[in-house]
């Protein structure tokens, strides 16, 4: 550990609710500190019961909590904690949240809905917290609906270590990043290019939601192998659909990379039947029981580290994308 990050050791509070404590437990290890003393628990009626169990008064703290499914829970379980370290006299409170729940209700697609992103940003806000860190965020105008800074990450260092040295991708002219809608191109092409190979898009059309058709291919992948890059997968269908058009084009393998795994439903089932090579994911979300011999999971949780000590320490974050 630096000298200077040590100095402001006592100075760093790191907190974690219940929805992801694996990906919490490996940043603390990064960080070198023990966690912070927190009960997070349930009263009888299923209220959620918060108590910080140590002196944070005038503490730099943060708090790991993706809103994840069980989404509503992890939510209010991130506000009351915030709630408690403002009532406790923390100088500072980031919400640290790898996965941002509500992020595809980011716009009124339809008369008469509600833009529900904005709204869990004005109750992260209204509980306290003074900063968010968040990763990959589903539409990058969210950043715009909360009244404090936003560090907005980006897990492509980690998708471009693996392929890079992958045996099948290692040879770029035989390999195409391929976006999944006309939304995701820009996603796609800033990892095409810093991957070095060739892009192709997918003309997709949304009859009804978690449904899709999949009208045209746009590029060449006839004897490619493929890499599909999204930001979410919820249920499968679509990303299954892009990768079963894809064969029929031609395409010799086909690897689908994301950065939250969601899987809904009996999504990781439909991933072991497919023709799908391989689902690179990372642990924004934590899988549990959906693990299975397709899906590679890799951890972020330096990323995120490097990042809250950077925060902590008021020094640059963009540096970490250079």
């Amino acid at each position: 550990m630096k000298t200077e990050f040590r100095s402001h050791f006592n100075e760093l509070k790191v907190f974690s609710g219940n929805a992801n404590k694996d990906l919490f437990n490996e940043i603390i290890s990064y960080l070198g500190i023990p966690e912070g003393k927190i009960y997070v628990g349930r009263f009888a009626d299923g209220e959620i019961e918060v108590k910080i169990e140590e002196n944070i008064r005038g503490k730099d703290c943060f708090i790991v909590q993706p809103t994840c499914p069980p989404v509503n829970e992890n939510l209010m379980e991130l506000l009351v904690i915030i709630d408690a370290l403002k009532r406790a006299s923390a100088a500072r409170i980031t919400a640290v949240i790898p996965y941002f729940g509500y992020a595809r209700q980011d716009r009124k697609s339809e008369p008469r809905v509600p833009i529900t992103s904005k709204l869990v940003a004005n109750l992260i806000v209204a509980a306290g917290a003074n900063r968010v860190l968040t990763m990959d965020l589903h539409a990058g105008q969210i950043q715009g609906f909360f009244d404090i800074p936003v560090d907005h990450l980006f897990a492509t260092p980690v998708f471009l270590d693996y392929f890079n040295s992958h045996k099948d991708t290692k040879n770029k002219e035989d390999v195409v990043v391929v976006s999944p809608d006309a939304g995701g191109v820009e996603r796609a092409r800033a990892f095409a290019k810093r991957l070095n190979t060739s892009l192709a898009i997918v003309d997709k059309r949304r009859p009804a939601s978690n449904q899709a058709e999949i009208m045209n291919i746009i590029g060449d992948v006839k004897d490619k192998v493929a890499i599909v890059f999204d930001d979410i997968i919820d249920t499968g269908g679509t990303m299954l659909k892009v990768v079963e058009r894809l064969k029929k084009e031609g395409a010799k393998k086909v690897f689908a990379a994301c950065t939250h795994p969601v899987l809904s439903r009996d999504a990781d089932k439909k991933i072991l039947d497919s023709p799908l090579q391989q689902l690179v994911v990372t642990n924004t979300i934590p899988l549990n029981n959906k693990k299975n011999e397709k899906i590679v999971v890799l951890s972020v949780a330096n990323l995120l580290a490097e990042a809250i000590k950077r925060i902590h320490l008021n020094t640059s974050i963009s540096e970490l994308f250079v």
